[in-house]
């Protein structure tokens, strides 16, 4: 069933501009552009949530009467009003299984000239840019040359698809340990403190994964390409990516564990834009936040068209996990490393009772930044008397019904 919204009253602002308001502006423009089936049924999403379409509740407080509908949400994965409740629950049972041993987060990055060729062939491009990553740190990690003996990372890989511009950039962000399980389970192989893998190896081991992937997939006829994939000029570009220079990110190793996933948190459920990065929208412009106080301005349909090449293919898995944190390993090898690393980890940190959710998942909603909302708190008296209650059918919506969207 679809999420309620919580209430907005004491708690938390509700942006001034929202996505969903953009849609709603300018959507026939939008509906002549060619959508892909998965980019329809986002735009129906986004419309729908939060609003009578989805139904949803009545929240009264009995102590002064205030009341207002509080409207379920669409849940999907590209909206950004529905993703502190998913984050929240995602970073909670991630963090059972996080290793007591520092981490590294590394990023492999799609060069530009492959961007055209991945716009065309999404699902097959972004499933190659996530195992050529994590294949490239599982392979250094089983060469004893780098970490002294043979050994089995645990690797958290997310896929994103865009720059603070919107702009189409995919790339992959990757939570490795520090270290890994012994081969033969012996022992746990500990990388240095402050370095994993020679940045220029990586990049190059993921550059030729990543070409011969492309090769491979279109000598099996699974790329659809374009005039500019065909001829002369095209080998010449594709033999110049074989010598180029890769690029790989290595940040600064996390102080500790417990860290590690509240701060991939931060990315596994983020969508191209949020609401509160939203500054202004008129019939000419939609302004937007990229870095610090810096802004950026686009045409109304040029910043819908730029959200909507970010909608991922049906079905496809943006995380995933690789070697001792792969699903085949969790109550095996990843047992024994967590053994031999004294059992150590991130503590437990379970919400307090009043932030936890009803038995159908729906509520109360618990923030992706941790802060309680007190669902109780009347915005209007200020009393702790809010209670939840059925909507009815008469009640008049304060939602702006959305149109429909074909299929």
């Amino acid at each position: 069933m679809p999420a309620p919204a919580c209430l907005a009253g004491g708690a938390r602002d509700k942006p001034t501009l929202e996505l969903a308001e953009l849609l709603r502006d300018h959507l026939d423009a939008v509906l002549r552009e060619p959508l892909s089936s998965e980019q329809h049924a986002a735009v129906r999403a986004l419309l729908r949530c939060r609003t009578a379409q989805l139904g949803g509740h009545l929240d009264a407080c009995a102590a002064c009467g205030f009341s207002r509908p509080s409207y379920n949400s669409c849940r999907d994965r590209h909206c950004p009003k529905c993703q502190g409740l998913a984050q929240a629950r995602w970073v909670r049972a991630r963090m059972q299984r996080v290793l007591g041993t520092h981490h590294f987060h590394v990023v492999f990055t799609l060069p530009a000239e492959l961007r055209a060729l991945a716009l065309r062939n999404r699902s097959v491009v972004f499933e190659l840019l996530m195992k050529a990553a994590a294949d490239s740190l599982l392979e250094l990690g089983r060469d004893p040359k780098w970490l002294g003996a043979s050994a089995q990372l645990g690797i958290t890989a997310v896929l994103h698809t865009w720059t603070r511009e919107l702009a189409f950039h995919p790339h992959v962000h990757c939570i490795v340990t520090g270290g890994g399980l012994a081969i033969d389970g012996s022992r746990w192989v500990a990388a240095p403190g402050e370095f994993l893998f020679p940045v220029r190896v990586l990049a190059a081991l993921f550059r030729g994964k990543v070409l011969d992937g492309l090769a491979r997939a279109r000598r099996d006829g699974k790329l659809r390409l374009g005039p500019e994939d065909e001829g002369r000029a095209a080998a010449r570009r594709i033999d110049a990516l074989h010598r180029a220079s890769w690029i790989v990110y290595a940040k600064r190793p996390f102080g500790g564990p417990e860290q590690v996933y509240r701060y991939l948190g931060r990315y596994t459920h983020r969508v191209a834009i949020s609401n509160s990065r939203l500054v202004s929208a008129t019939a000419e412009t939609v302004t937007f936040r990229t870095r610090g106080d810096q802004t950026a301005a686009l045409p109304p349909l040029v910043f819908l068209r730029r959200f909507l090449q970010h909608v991922l293919p049906h079905g496809f898995v943006k995380i995933r996990h690789y070697g001792l944190l792969a699903s085949g390993n969790v109550t095996t090898r990843l047992e024994r490393a967590r053994a031999l690393l004294g059992g150590g980890g991130a503590e437990r940190d379970d919400p307090p009772a009043d932030r936890e959710s009803d038995p159908d998942g729906a509520w109360p909603e618990w923030p992706a930044d941790g802060a309680a909302v007190d669902l109780s708190l009347c915005p209007s008296c200020g009393d702790h008397a809010v209670q939840r209650g059925p909507l009815p059918s008469h009640h008049p919506t304060s939602a702006r019904a959305p149109p429909e969207v074909a299929a």
